[in-house]
């Protein structure tokens, strides 16, 4: 069989391959390019290995993408599907289980769905409405599957170690090939279909054809058992035998027949989406700069030596970025076609200098190579002896080299006039070149400063003072003549005519070491160790202003730029210590008209192509542009070229999917919608982005709706956390872009829902509140009680300490009155009866008979223990004796029996406010209301008199008065509240608002016996004494 075939002639055929490789591999030559490599080279892709250490699966025989974006790889092991960042052996697919674990074939067509062929017969479809398996009762051969392949019409192709056999679209039964069709049943290893839908059979002993439409196979030239069949862009039909011999097949044999030759070594052969052909050996990936080129150089060759997982390339697949993947013995492989093209040298620069020779042509020396002329197919040819430091093309095209041996101007192809340097210049090196506006050339020396070439001569700083003394590292002349000095640690010089300027932080310049200088129009661009500044040369004072760039809204922070370009589309680019940066056409408009903003930029770096780091001293440029537009880049070990016009975009917007949800130590499928139970309060959700190409500069962004605000950066991360989430209904949401800032603003999402504990739900906070209303109420009925008790023992007491005065009167005061009165009524009768003092004196004794009356009611008022039951009559009586046709009364609700001591309380008040309104108020009308109403009972005395006077509705007290201060007394002794509202001339309002409970509460009744004798009644002694006295 195929694999192990290979295997098989590893052993022998190795020793042989590499002694070939050996003889027929030309040698090297230092700095010397690649005669007319086609492009891409090797070169031109970034190579990314995995193997068992990075968890890649191993011995990959067939890799597959599903129409989500996932990469699936076949092994013995296991199936493995990977996103560009991470490995997963797959037990399920779609949570559906596989059958064996030992699986060799793989389909994955535009339906989304995935074929997977076992090793030991059988084979299961799977798909998001579930899984679909073929074995021998469905028709399908019982043996190992190879291969899987889809045909133009839909069918599906297996290829298996005994026959092959197909599944029409919708058929639920495998058909094979019955011996009218020319097939023997036989070991079927590949069935490809070519552009013109031929079918291709790679069968034991040959390989057989079927054109559209025929019902019979015919064994296609040469007669071998070949395998690993591919198209090339030409339409040839290519196929290998195995043992490193690749032929082109015919549907004829040629006409003189001539034995089979092979034209490519390789075991398998396959052609990327560009024409490009690759083939497979058994030690090494190749790529051959021509289809059908024989012997492969080495640097087009990929093996284990210089970085490939395995020994052993054993599959080759191209993704729908078009990165091309490589499984092998020991994991898996991935070339990745890089923006940026390196000049392919076979031995690396050394700190190259580079200058455009127009025509697209480029000059570059390093420290170990003489000076060549690089031409656009990619040859080198000689061009001068000796090493260069420095190089500048001035306005007229015309090219100058600098070194320690003088100045060297280039006047055509190998061909130079020179300058020599004075004997005391001579072995330092040239660090910066520009012409002033009278054609004199100002050099920079290293380590000696900077002069001026005048008439032959060379004057230091040409003459002129208050240049500095510092090596001037960079040199440029702007638009009106002035040249422009960039020196170390911040400091930069203008020369105009005979007079310098020079400028520093004062100015705004905070770049460190000055080491890129660009005249752009009106505007001066400056490079440092610490950023990119720019200067209006028109704005007057002159002051540099710092940029500010940002990718993706993150800030991009710029270091060592030294090399700056300005191309013909309006385009900036900067290469430094932080890659190169782009700053398109539009934002550069926009910075130049307002310096201080922040604009967009694009960054490009080793990801693109280009390693090392730009040079930070000399030589000076790294970025120039030719005559054709091309940019090219150096850095310490290499030159790279980019076609800024023509940079290679990805279009297609990753594929996002949520993998799986984690929450109190179990795992989640992530379905339409997640149920989780009580009390799991910490998320996780796990995440990915399907883009295979350049997955390190994926940007995703996540949002927990009904949770987070704002869209949340992971930081690079794929997962999610989230902890003490409320119950409820969340919904997730995850969006991704690739490296070109395309986005898949659909997404993926999942509804989670969280379910409350009993102590979170409604019925409980409902439960909870009734309780509070409970205990409220409560609390409310026990105050109640109390200020009740509370009132009822202050009326108890004032009724008890009424009824001692009353005793203390009574036994003391009118006993002793009484006494006097019963003494002198003895003595006037003693006296005659006719007699004048008698008269008087009886007169005197009615009188205090009288007093003792009074004094006898007022010590009952002062026992009794309440007003008569009939408040309202008692109110209403008292009101028109005081103001006869000026009083209303009015009762409202339904009378209520109040208690003994809250009636008194209440007559007292409401008599005292009649009796002011009565002397006071001055009113035509005065209106009583009794309010029974359901919670209060309320009492309201108002006329429309002249009011009080301000001070005393404020105090409420009129001076040397004590009756409205006796109100309030009396009504915050029983607990009511007593309002008084009045204003000058506007009447006056007295209201008093009692609780119904306490109004109504009976308390209990003082204990007023023990009482001395009651007094007779005044009628009944006047009677006594005017009968004594005869009358």
């Amino acid at each position: 069989m195929y694999f192990e075939k290979m295997r098989a002639a590893l052993s022998s055929g190795l020793a042989a391959c590499c002694a070939i490789l050996l003889l027929v591999l030309p040698p090297a030559q230092a700095g010397t390019a690649l005669a007319a490599p086609p492009s891409p080279l090797l070169s031109d892709y970034t190579h990314t290995a995995w193997n068992g250490l990075n968890g890649a699966p191993i011995d990959v025989h067939k890799i597959a993408q599903t129409s989500d974006g996932w990469l699936w790889a076949a092994t013995p092991a296991g199936l493995f599907r990977f996103d560009g960042l991470h490995f997963e052996r797959m037990d399920k697919v779609y949570g559906q289980a596989l059958r064996s674990s030992n699986v060799m074939g793989l389909l994955a067509p535009a339906d989304g769905s995935l074929w997977v062929g076992y090793r030991l017969g059988g084979l299961s479809v799977f798909d998001r409405q579930g899984v679909r398996h073929f074995g021998p009762e469905q028709g399908l051969p019982d043996s190992a599957v190879w291969s899987i392949t889809q045909g133009p019409d839909g069918t599906v192709w297996v290829a298996t170690s005994a026959s092959m056999a197909s599944l029409a679209p919708g058929a639920q039964r495998f058909t094979t090939p019955d011996a009218a069709s020319g097939l023997a049943q036989t070991l079927v290893r590949q069935i490809v279909f070519d552009r013109a839908g031929v079918q291709w059979v790679s069968a034991q002993g040959g390989v057989y054809f079927r054109a559209p439409g025929a019902s019979r196979y015919t064994q296609a030239w040469p007669l071998l058992d070949l395998m690993g069949m591919a198209q090339g862009p030409d339409g040839t039909m290519w196929a290998c035998d195995g043992l490193s011999k690749c032929y082109r097949m015919s549907m004829t044999a040629p006409a003189s027949h001539a034995p089979a030759r092979a034209e490519v070594e390789g075991n398998g052969i396959h052609f990327d989406r560009a024409g490009g052909m690759w083939t497979l050996r058994f030690h090494a990936l190749l790529r051959h700069l021509q289809p059908g080129s024989g012997v492969v150089p080495p640097a087009q060759q990929l093996s284990k030596e210089n970085g490939m997982s395995g020994p052993l390339p054993q599959t080759f697949f191209q993704d729908r970025e078009g990165s091309i993947w490589i499984g092998t013995s020991n994991g898996i492989d991935r070339l990745r076609r890089n923006r940026l093209q390196v000049m392919p040298v076979a031995v690396p620069f050394d700190q190259p200098m580079m200058v455009s020779a127009g025509n697209g042509e480029m000059l570059i020396s390093d420290s170990a190579a003489p000076l060549r002329r690089y031409l656009p197919d990619g040859s080198a040819q000689p061009e001068l002896p000796g090493n260069f430091d420095s190089a500048y093309r001035d306005e007229q095209g015309a090219v100058w080299l600098g070194n320690g041996d003088g100045l060297w101007r280039r006047n055509g192809p190998a061909q130079y006039s020179r300058t020599p340097m004075p004997a005391e210049l001579v072995g330092f090196p040239v660090q910066a070149m520009v012409h002033d506006p009278v054609q004199q050339m100002w050099v920079s020396i290293g380590r000696k400063g900077l002069y001026r070439i005048e008439g032959g001569q060379w004057r230091k700083h040409g003459g002129l003072d208050g240049l500095l003394d510092d090596m001037a590292m960079c040199l440029a002349r702007d638009g009106m003549g002035r040249v422009w000095v960039g020196y170390l640690r911040n400091q930069v010089a203008m020369i105009e005519g005979r007079t310098v300027q020079r400028y520093g932080p004062v100015q705004g310049l905070a770049l460190g070491n000055v080491l890129a200088l660009l005249v752009d129009g009106d505007h001066l661009w400056l490079g440092g160790e610490t950023g990119l500044a720019v200067l209006d040369l028109k704005h007057k004072p002159l002051h540099f202003m710092p940029v500010h760039l940002a990718a993706s809204g993150v800030a991009i922070g710029l270091r060592g730029i030294s090399g700056i370009v300005r191309t013909a589309d309006g385009e900036l680019w900067l290469h430094g210590a932080s890659g190169i940066t782009r700053i398109g056409a539009a934002d550069v408009r926009r910075l130049l008209a307002q310096p201080e903003q922040t604009v967009a930029a694009e960054q490009f770096n080793a990801l693109d192509g280009l390693l090392g780091l730009p040079g930070q001293f000399r030589p000076l440029s790294s970025v120039l542009e030719d005559s054709t537009g091309r940019l090219w880049f150096s850095t310490a070990s290499e030159v790279a070229s980019l076609d800024p016009r023509h940079i290679a975009r990805n279009p297609l917007a990753p594929s996002v999917q949520i993998t799986s949800i984690r929450a109190g130590g179990l795992d989640y499928p992530a379905g339409a919608a997640v149920q989780l139970p009580q009390a799991q309060r910490d998320v996780r959700f796990n995440f990915t982005a399907l883009s295979l190409n350049m997955p390190e500069r994926v940007a995703l962004r996540y949002q927990l709706q009904g949770y987070d605000r704002d869209w949340q950066d992971p930081q690079g991360r794929r997962e999610a956390f989230y902890t003490n989430l409320a119950p409820g209904s969340y919904r997730f949401v995850v969006k991704a872009a690739n490296e070109d800032g395309v986005w898949n603003e659909q997404g993926a999402d999942v509804w989670l829902n969280i379910a409350p504990a009993f102590t979170e739900t409604a019925l409980f906070y409902l439960l909870l509140a009734g309780a509070a209303l409970v205990l409220l109420y409560i609390f409310y009925l026990l105050r109640v009680r109390y200020l009740t008790a509370h009132m009822q023992d202050l009326m108890h007491e004032r009724l008890a300490e009424r009824a001692r005065i009353a005793r203390g009167l009574h036994d003391t005061l009118l006993q002793s009155v009484q006494g006097l009165i019963m003494y002198f009524d003895s003595q006037a009768r003693r006296l005659p009866s006719d007699s004048e003092e008698r008269a008087k004196l009886e007169q005197t004794l009615d009188l205090a008979d009288q007093l003792m009356v009074e004094g006898r009611e007022h010590i009952m008022d002062l026992r009794s223990e309440a007003i008569p039951d009939q408040l309202e009559q008692a109110l209403q009586q008292y009101g028109r004796v005081l103001l006869h046709d000026h009083f209303t009364m009015r009762v409202l609700g339904k009378p209520r029996v109040l208690c003994d001591a809250v009636r008194n309380e209440v007559h007292a008040i409401t008599r005292e406010a009649l009796l002011n309104a009565a002397r006071h108020a001055k009113a035509s009308m005065v209106v009583l209301e009794i309010d029974y109403q359901r919670d209060y009972f309320i009492v309201r005395v108002s006329d429309n008199g002249q009011g009080l006077p301000c001070h005393i509705a404020q105090t409420g007290q009129r001076e040397g008065h004590w009756g409205l201060v006796g109100m309030k007394e009396r009504a915050v002794a029983m607990g009511a509240q007593f309002r008084l509202d009045s204003a000058a001339g506007q009447g006056t309002r007295i209201e008093l608002r009692l609780s119904m409970t306490l109004a109504t509460a009976q308390p209990g009744k003082p204990d007023l016996s023990g009482q001395a004798g009651v007094l007779p009644p005044a009628w009944w002694r006047r009677l006594l004494r005017r009968l004594a006295r005869g009358k």
